[in-house]
C-alpha cells in the first residue's frame, strides 16, 4: 500500500520514459545523458538515473524527480503537475472541492468544455453542416475531425458563455481563457462567432487555446483568429500538433514546420506524422528550445516569399546559429502543403525528400534576383548570403560556403574571406539567447560546496571508507552533510532534503570516473582541504571582530579574540 498519491505516481512511471518525451536523452552506461533544457549549454550535463528515478544537471544545478522536472519544463504549479502525472500513471485523486482547484486547472476545464461544445455544434445546423462540407471538401475525413476535435462555433453573441455559466464558471473566468471579450459597456461576448475552430493542445494533450477560421473570407474578416495570450496560451510558447508529433519526429530526427492547422491535419491523415505548425508567427526562441528537445534536423515547408519576411528571416537567423540543420522544402507556385497532399500525398513526400539546404536555398533565391556577372549584382548578392555564411557555428562548412560563393562569383576567395571579416553579424539571437539565460541562471558553488560534494561521493561510491571522516573534521562540514554523517548507517532519520542530497550525490558518483587506488588518498585530501578552508574561514571572520572591537577600544575583547585567534591559527599548523 502506498503511503501517498505522489509514492503511487512515482512507483507507476519511469522517470526515462517521462522527460525522454520531452528531450532527447543518450545512453551513458547505467544512466542517460542530455541537453540541459534549463540553460544554454553545448555538451551534454543533464543525467538520468532509471536505477535511483532522479535527474540531475551538474550544469544548473536543477534536479530531483519527475515532479520537478515537470512543474519546471511546463511553468506549472505543483498541483497541476500531479495532476497530469496521475493521469499518466492511472492514479485516481481524491475528488476535491470546486473552490480549492487552482486556476489553472479551472482555465483547463473550461477550455475543455468548450472544445465539447464546438464539436455539437459542427454539422448540426444549417451554418454547422456548411462547416463540415468545407472542411470535406478540403479533404479531411471524418476521422480526422474527430482526432483533431474540429468543431463549429455558433454566430450568436453568447452561445459559449451562456453554456458554460450554468456550469459554475463565472463570466470573468471564461474571459482569462481568451474565449470571450469584455466589450466597453461591460457585456461580454464569443471570440470566434462563425468560424471553424481548431483547439489547440499543450504536451499533455490538454486544450489550451483555439484557432478559429471563417468560411467565407471577405475584405473586412481576418481569415484566421486565435485565442489572445492567457495564462495557459501563449502562440509563440506553442506547435500545433506537437503532441501527437513529438514521437515520430524523434523516431525519424527531423521535423517539418508548416505554417497552419489544415496543413498538420492532413500530413497526419496521410500518415506524415513528424509534422507540426507555428500557427502563422515566427519562429521563436521557445519554440526552438521546444523542438531541440527532439532534433536538430528542421525541415521548412512554408510559402515560398518568407525569404523576403523579416520576421521569418529572424526566426530562420536564430535556428541557424543555435546549431540546427535546416532544409526548405520547395512547392510548385501558389500551392501550400496541403493542396499538394490532398492531390497527392506521394508527392509531399517526393519534395520532402528533395528539399534543399538552407544555404543552397539562399543561394538559388539571391542569384535568382540579382546578376552574379556585374559588379552590382556581384555586390547585392555578397550582402544577401555573406550574413547567412558568417551565422554558420561550424568552421568546416563556413569555408565550404565561402568557396562555393567564390567560385559563383567568380571571384578570389581571399577577397570573399576578407569580406566576411567585414559582415557584421546579427545581434537578435544573442540578445533572445542572453534572456533565455538569465532566466535560468547557472549557479556557482564555493569551492568547499564542491569539495564536500566530492568527498561525500566517494563515500557514497565507497561506503566501506566511511571511517576515514575523523570526528574533529565533521563539525567543518555544512549542517546538511554532518545531519548525513550523523544518519549514514540508519538513514530512517534523514531528512526528505538530505535523502534527495544523497540520491544527487549517488548519481554523481555513477558519472565520475576515478580510478579504484586513488579514492583513499582522494578523501583525505579532501578532508584537509575542508578542514583548511573552514579554519581560514574562521580567522577572517575572527579578524572583522578584532577590527571592530579596536574601534569600540574594548581591550578586554581584544585580548580574548586575539587568544582565539591564535588557537585557531595552531589548527592550521597542526592540520
Amino acid at each position: 500500500m502506498f503511503s501517498s498519491p505522489i509514492e503511487e505516481i512515482k512507483s507507476k512511471l519511469d522517470i526515462v520514459e517521462v522527460i525522454g518525451s520531452y528531450i532527447k536523452l543518450i545512453k551513458a552506461g547505467a544512466n542517460y545523458k542530455a541537453l540541459c533544457p534549463f540553460h544554454s549549454e553545448k555538451t551534454p550535463s543533464l543525467f538520468v538515473s532509471p536505477a535511483r528515478q532522479i535527474w540531475h544537471c551538474f550544469g544548473c544545478n536543477e534536479g530531483h524527480s519527475i515532479f520537478d522536472f515537470v512543474m519546471k519544463i511546463e511553468g506549472l504549479e505543483f498541483g497541476d503537475t500531479l495532476r497530469i502525472l496521475a493521469q499518466k500513471a492511472g492514479v485516481e485523486l481524491k475528488q476535491v472541492r470546486p473552490e480549492s482547484r487552482t486556476k489553472r486547472q479551472r482555465l483547463y476545464e473550461i477550455c475543455g468544455l468548450a472544445s465539447k461544445f464546438f464539436e455539437r455544434q459542427l454539422g448540426n445546423s444549417s451554418r454547422g453542416k456548411q462547416a463540415k462540407e468545407y472542411l470535406l471538401k478540403r479533404g479531411i475525413n471524418e476521422e480526422s475531425i474527430k482526432t483533431w476535435r474540429l468543431g463549429w462555433s455558433p454566430d450568436i453573441w453568447q452561445g459559449l458563455s451562456d453554456f458554460l455559466v450554468p456550469k459554475e464558471y463565472q463570466r470573468e473566468e471564461i474571459e482569462k481563457t481568451g474565449l470571450v471579450i469584455k466589450n466597453e459597456e461591460g457585456r461580454y461576448y464569443d471570440r470566434f462567432r462563425g468560424r471553424i475552430t481548431f483547439p489547440v493542445l499543450d504536451f499533455n494533450s490538454q486544450v489550451i487555446g483555439f484557432g478559429g477560421r471563417v468560411l467565407k473570407k471577405d475584405s473586412q474578416t481576418a481569415k484566421y483568429i486565435n485565442t489572445s495570450n492567457t495564462l495557459l496560451y501563449d502562440k509563440g510558447k506553442i506547435l500545433y500538433g506537437l503532441d501527437k508529433a513529438k514521437v515520430e519526429i524523434r523516431r525519424k530526427d527531423f521535423c517539418i514546420l508548416v505554417e497552419g492547422y489544415i496543413d498538420v491535419i492532413m500530413a497526419h491523415q496521410s500518415g506524415i506524422l513528424n509534422i507540426v505548425a507555428t500557427s502563422g508567427t515566427a519562429l521563436t526562441p521557445y519554440q526552438l528550445s521546444i523542438l531541440k528537445r527532439y532534433s536538430n534536423n528542421l525541415f521548412l515547408a512554408f510559402d515560398m516569399d518568407f525569404a523576403g519576411d523579416a520576421a521569418t528571416k529572424r526566426g530562420i537567423d536564430l535556428a541557424q546559429s543555435r546549431g540546427f540543420n535546416l532544409k526548405v522544402v520547395k512547392f510548385p507556385e501558389n500551392k501550400d502543403p496541403a493542396d499538394v497532399i490532398s492531390a497527392d500525398p506521394e508527392e509531399f513526400k517526393k519534395l520532402v525528400d528533395n528539399s534543399l539546404s538552407i544555404l543552397d536555398f539562399y543561394f538559388q533565391n539571391a542569384f535568382s534576383r540579382f546578376d552574379g556577372k556585374t559588379p552590382d549584382g556581384k555586390r547585392d548578392i555578397s550582402n544577401v548570403l555573406l550574413p547567412v555564411i558568417k551565422r554558420i557555428p561550424n568552421r568546416i562548412e563556413q569555408s565550404f560556403w565561402v568557396q562555393e560563393l567564390a567560385k559563383r562569383l567568380n571571384v578570389k576567395e581571399k577577397d570573399i574571406e576578407e569580406e566576411l571579416k567585414k559582415t557584421k553579424e546579427s545581434k537578435d539571437s544573442d540578445v533572445e539567447i542572453s534572456v533565455m539565460e538569465s532566466q535560468n541562471p547557472v549557479l556557482q558553488k564555493t569551492r568547499k560546496e564542491l569539495l564536500e560534494e566530492r568527498l561525500m561521493g566517494l563515500i557514497v561510491k565507497k561506503p566501506e571508507h566511511f571511517n576515514l571522516i575523523d570526528r574533529e573534521v565533521v563539525s567543518c562540514f555544512s549542517p546538511k552533510v554532518q545531519a548525513i554523517i550523523k544518519n549514514f548507517e540508519d538513514r530512517k532519520n534523514l531528512s526528505p532534503e538530505a535523502n534527495n542530497f544523497l540520491a544527487y550525490l549517488s548519481l554523481k558518483a555513477d558519472i565520475e570516473e576515478i580510478e579504484q587506488e586513488d579514492i583513499v588518498s582522494e578523501i583525505k585530501f579532501c578532508l584537509k582541504e575542508i578542514k583548511s578552508l573552514t579554519v581560514k574561514d574562521k580567522l577572517e571572520e575572527i579578524s572583522l571582530e578584532i577590527k571592530r572591537a579596536e574601534e569600540e577600544k574594548d581591550s578586554e575583547k581584544i585580548g580574548k579574540l586575539i587568544n582565539k585567534f591564535n588557537q585557531w591559527s595552531k589548527k592550521i599548523i597542526s592540520g
